[in-house]
């Protein structure tokens, strides 16, 4: 009976220790997700600072498209309303698929025609892309890159806000770092 009793209390030692190491890294995890999140505010995922994941700088104009959505409303630069956020993703991109719930639960709070979807229609298949932004988003498949050559957008995910007109607000590499990205 002494070697049960034994057992048991070494048991629940051997358990509880466990439950306290486990708490401890789930912490850790918590700390280090902080960090990376600082540092994304800090430093775009290409490298440079926030407002810099294309060729054209916050202020300036993008140039000229004219692209059809996937439920047939015409998109040009100049049909843009104020303020409309212009999502450029692709289907094998990582950073895409891995925003795509936050990106769609933002966009589903926002005026549908505000919100503009690119994708890459060249890369991967669009499927998940296009299920999930259809309902909330104008989507446009860039078969081309006509669009993307517009914003001069070399990597992706990228998001913009842009002014009536095409004057570049923002661009950045997150939804949620745009100012119009951030939940209510």
């Amino acid at each position: 009976m002494p070697y049960l009793i034994a057992v048991v209390v070494l048991v629940g030692a051997l358990c509880l220790m466990n439950l306290v190491l486990g708490l401890a890294v789930v912490r850790r995890l918590r700390e280090h997700t902080k960090l990376l999140d600082a540092l994304y505010e800090t430093v775009d995922l290409m490298g440079g600072p926030p407002g810099t994941r294309g060729k054209l700088a916050v202020g300036e104009v993008v140039g000229d498209f004219d692209a059809t959505a996937l439920d047939g409303t015409r998109m040009t630069r100049d049909l843009l309303p104020e303020g409309t956020v212009v999502a450029f993703l692709s289907a094998d991109c990582g950073g895409c698929r891995d925003q795509l719930p936050e990106i769609a639960s933002w966009a589903a709070g926002q005026d549908r025609q505000r919100v503009l979807a690119v994708l890459d229609a060249r890369a991967g298949d669009p499927e998940e892309l296009v299920t999930a932004l259809s309902p909330v988003a104008q989507v446009i498949m860039d078969e081309k890159t006509a669009v993307r050559a517009a914003f001069a957008i070399d990597a992706f995910p990228t998001f913009c806000q842009v002014a009536e007109g095409g004057e570049l607000l923002a661009i950045e590499g997150r939804i949620n770092l745009l100012p119009v990205g951030s939940p209510a």
